[in-house]
């Protein structure tokens, strides 16, 4: 961990800070012949750098990595070894130069589809946000003018209902009653004709028990009142 934080600070300060702030200057004096070798070392740099994203994934684990890395940065650097002119002038010029007109139609074609692709892309998503602002749009409206439709509804109801209530007249409220009372029910029905089918007890049979029970009562009578010996 410590060896990876120095050899990002070495990176940082020594490879990029320190090499920009003389590119100013070699810029600003147009010295032509420094302009040139930290133009080679830029380009060195650019290749280490994205080398660098590799093996920082695959070969960290490799001992003393990141010292490796510190030291080769100071080799590039340092005046006496002049690193970065060295591997310009010995690899990368020369695969270049061989490389060049590859690498320049790679280049324009990438460059065509790229802006085919973006184009074409852009259109879709230009379509699909125009499609999703609609829906979106509607959905408010829709939401907006909901309560305003139950509002309506509702006072669509009550005034149904009210002229219903008022399509009755008198007479029909009348009718309706008198149909009501006339409809009786079957068991009161039943109950009252039952209750007429019931024989009255005839009077002259009330007034025959009413004459044996005074008989009998005279016989009594008599027995009680009887002199004579049994």
């Amino acid at each position: 961990m410590v060896s990876w934080i120095i050899s990002r600070l070495v990176v940082l300060i020594f490879g990029t800070l320190y090499p920009a702030y003389y590119s100013y200057k070699a810029v600003k004096s147009k010295d032509i012949k420094e302009y040139v070798k930290w133009m080679m070392y830029w380009i060195i740099f650019a290749l280490f750098t994205t080398a660098e994203t590799f093996t920082d994934i695959f070969l960290c684990w490799f001992p003393f990595y990141y010292e490796l890395k510190i030291a080769f940065v100071a080799w590039l650097l340092s005046p006496y070894t002049k690193g970065s002119s060295l591997l310009y002038r010995k690899f990368v010029h020369p695969t270049l130069s061989s490389k060049e007109k590859e690498i320049d139609d790679c280049l324009i074609q990438a460059k065509d589809r790229s802006y085919d692709a973006l184009v074409h892309f852009g259109k879709r998503g230009l379509n699909v946000a125009a499609t999703a602002a609609v829906m979106a749009a509607s959905k408010v409206s829709q939401l907006l003018h909901l309560p305003f439709y139950l509002d309506q509804k509702k006072g669509q109801g009550q005034g149904a209902l009210s002229e219903r209530l008022r399509s009755f007249s008198m007479q029909d409220l009348s009718t309706i009653r008198g149909d009501s009372s006339s409809t009786v029910p079957a068991s009161v029905t039943v109950r009252t004709s039952s209750k007429q089918s019931l024989p009255k007890p005839s009077r002259s049979a009330s007034e025959g028990t009413g004459s044996s029970v005074c008989t009998c009562c005279s016989v009594c009578r008599l027995l009680r009142d009887c002199k004579w010996p049994c």
